[in-house]
């Protein structure tokens, strides 16, 4: 009697297409009236994405730091160094991404800065 054994493959996101199908979800919204702001809620918006903003430079200059101290131990450690440069990229990676986010915070920020001065007025039109 030969039995066949059922190989389970391991993969990093445990994928099986069998298991995963595409639901449909229906979404409705209900009390959509526009919502106006008074000058308050534009200084809190603009603070607050001035606060992500930096969150995000720090965030930068973190991973930045420590993608280049990993480069250091990778020169350092030659038994571990292959550890080191991976660890290395990563960390450069997460650089990349928190300086996109500061960027993409610092964009909110003017943008809530502009609304404000447009609802104010006090913004005036400059072509140069």
């Amino acid at each position: 009697m030969s039995e066949k054994k059922h190989h389970h493959h391991h993969h990093l996101f445990h994928r099986h297409e069998e298991e995963e199908k595409p639901v449909e979800v229906a979404v409705t919204y209900e009390n959509t009236e526009a919502v106006s702001y008074g000058a308050d809620d534009y200084e809190k918006e603009e603070k607050h994405h001035k606060r992500k903003e930096h969150l995000g430079e720090m965030g930068a200059l973190a991973a930045g730091a420590f993608a280049l101290y990993e480069k250091h131990e990778a020169k350092k450690d030659p038994v571990n160094k292959q550890r080191h440069k991976i660890e290395e990229e990563v960390a450069a990676a997460a650089a990349v991404g928190a300086g996109g986010y500061a960027f993409h915070e610092h964009h909110e920020k003017k943008e809530a800065k502009e609304e404000e001065e447009r609802v104010s007025g006090k913004k005036k039109h400059h072509l140069f």
